[in-house]
């Protein structure tokens, strides 16, 4: 039988990142404010002394709105933290911070540069390695 999951199994700081970004999308989802939309909140990090807090968000916008979105996220800074303080009751409300969680982007360029590589023939036999072609040139130490 396998035994159940509990608070103590998950660790502290994990359960807190969690929830911290449970409680930021209930609020931004409450928030009415058009450079808002669209904003994911990918992860959030707590630090273990409960000071700060780093959340990660994304959008659709497309590049030309990152700075519009980073200011939505100044203006309305404290009322996230606020709610926070009220749902997540723990000693002290951490200080929130906003970055732009740039691993979508990077993985959508990333794939992006590999659809513009030339197909290569699946019958075409595989380069084997030669350890003759990639030793280092002893001549090269004397500099």
């Amino acid at each position: 039988m396998k035994k159940r999951t509990t608070a103590r199994d998950y660790p502290r700081t994990a359960r807190l990142n969690t929830l911290v970004r449970d409680i930021l999308a209930r609020e931004l989802g409450r928030i009415d404010d058009e450079r808002l939309e669209f904003v994911t909140l990918t992860s959030v990090v707590v630090d273990g002394d409960l000071k700060k807090a780093v959340a990660y968000y994304d959008h659709s916008r497309g590049d030309e709105a990152d700075d519009e979105v980073a200011e939505a996220f100044d203006e309305h800074r404290s009322r996230l933290q606020r709610s926070i303080g009220r749902e997540a009751h723990i000693k002290r409300t951490p200080e929130l911070r906003f970055e732009l969680d740039g691993v979508l982007r990077n993985a959508q360029h990333i794939e992006s540069v590999i659809r513009t590589l030339p197909d290569l023939d699946p019958g075409a036999t595989p380069v084997e390695y030669d350890p003759e072609l990639y030793k280092p040139d002893p001549a090269a130490d004397d500099d």
